[in-house]
């Protein structure tokens, strides 16, 4: 019998066709350096009373760089401070992302190169711009058309409306990397219901648009053949009120139903394995459900699990519970002590591992360090979560100047 919750969220659904996945993608697939001086990295539309930022790195699925995110957080105080701006788009160019996240590939490189600083740069720059948009005062759209992972998602979550559509591909599967969903993920995933923020962290699973909706990932869907329309609707619309936006959303979109493959129908089931208290726990609840029923969702999810780094597994499980108490500010702040962590090695080396394995080298063959869940120190995880050193500057954001309208 579906739990309460369950119920809830299917009763939002109605009916749409399976949509198509596409390829299979991680996330962050970029070998570009990390710093382009080009403003083509993001092009701009003017429109009657809005501006559309796209994202124009599409043969790396709109990866963000250090030049990508200053040009958008100039663009977007620009555009704050402009009465003639009504409200804000944003979009992915080439139609296969929105953003696969941050140039992972290209922090991989300054990091064996010894250039640290430009990685540090990076996400000192992704997270105040995220922090920026949760603060913004104007509204937002952003359209999550294709790939939205990782900093992808970071960047689009914190918006006042979320379109997602038959193509759409959410996930944060940074545990495979040996990392941890950032960003600002321990603060949305913490807030999903149920326990479904621990599942997607930890498995990094994939969403498909009707899924964004029914959990509240995504405010509004429509198939992707509708999209033209809507953005030609968006550009002739002369307004600053949220509410005239949100009619219009939802004047295009459609009703939505799941697969009966998705997640939505497992909710009771994953609720009772990821409810846990530990990863050991939540892996041995997981595998006597698929003993005692042979159940092959609860196989393939232990699967997933046991593919993840060990240490980015308990990581991420904290920081999720952590993030269910905390505001944005707080999480971000945090994230950022655990990416100088992640990146500078002195816990461990995983982060270069995964990335090594998965999407330098393509062997996909990692070895992770710690190998074992057990192998897992308390002394390890606590020191992940602690500052790199006395003298590493904390992530500082601009809460003394803006206030957070959306999400605090």
């Amino acid at each position: 019998m579906q739990s309460c919750r369950s119920a809830l969220i299917l009763r939002r659904c109605l009916f749409i066709k399976k949509p198509s996945f596409g390829e299979k993608c991680l996330c962050f697939l970029a070998r570009h350096p990390l710093v382009d001086d080009s403003d083509n990295l993001v092009v701009v539309e003017s429109k009657a009373s809005s501006r559309t930022a796209i994202l124009n790195r599409p043969s790396s699925l709109n990866a963000l760089d250090t030049s990508m995110v200053a040009r958008l957080q100039k663009l977007y105080k620009n555009w704050e401070d402009d009465p003639d701006i009504g409200f804000v788009v944003l979009r992915g160019g080439g139609g296969r992302a929105l953003s696969a996240g941050g140039d992972i590939v290209s922090i991989y490189n300054s990091i064996k190169e010894g250039n640290i600083e430009e990685c540090k740069q990076l996400f000192r720059m992704v997270y105040s711009f995220i922090y920026f948009l949760a603060t913004y005062s104007k509204p937002c759209v952003a359209i999550l058309n294709g790939i939205t992972m990782g900093g992808g998602a970071g960047i689009s979550n914190p918006v006042t409306f979320r379109v997602a559509t038959d193509k759409t591909i959410f996930a944060t599967p940074e545990t495979l990397i040996g990392f941890h969903p950032d960003g600002g993920a321990s603060f949305y995933l913490s807030r999903l219901p149920g326990y479904l923020g621990e599942y997607l962290a930890l498995t990094g699973e994939k969403l498909n648009g009707p899924e964004m909706i029914s959990f509240g990932l995504a405010t509004h869907y429509l198939p992707i053949k509708k999209l033209p329309l809507l953005e030609k609707h968006l550009g002739n619309l002369v307004t600053d009120d949220p509410s005239v936006i949100g009619t219009s959303l939802r004047s295009h979109g459609e009703p939505i139903c799941p697969d009966h493959t998705s997640v939505i129908h497992r909710i009771e089931t994953l609720d009772k394995c990821f409810s846990h208290d530990t990863v050991e726990e939540i892996l041995e609840s997981l595998e006597n459900e698929a003993a005692e029923g042979n159940d092959p969702w609860c196989a393939s999810t232990v699967k997933k699990l046991k593919e993840a780094a060990p240490l980015s597994l308990k990581v991420s499980l904290r920081s999720i519970r952590k993030g269910r108490s905390q505001t944005l500010e707080q999480c971000l702040i945090r994230e950022y002590r655990m990416t100088l962590q992640a990146i500078s090695g002195h816990i461990t080396d995983d982060f270069c591992e995964g990335v090594r394995a998965k999407l330098v080298d393509k062997d996909f063959a990692p070895k992770w360090d710690p190998p074992s869940l057990e192998h897992v120190s308390q002394d390890m995880l606590d020191q992940y979560f602690s500052r790199l050193s006395a003298f590493e500057p904390e992530l500082e954001l601009p809460t003394r100047t803006r206030e957070a309208s959306r999400m605090f």
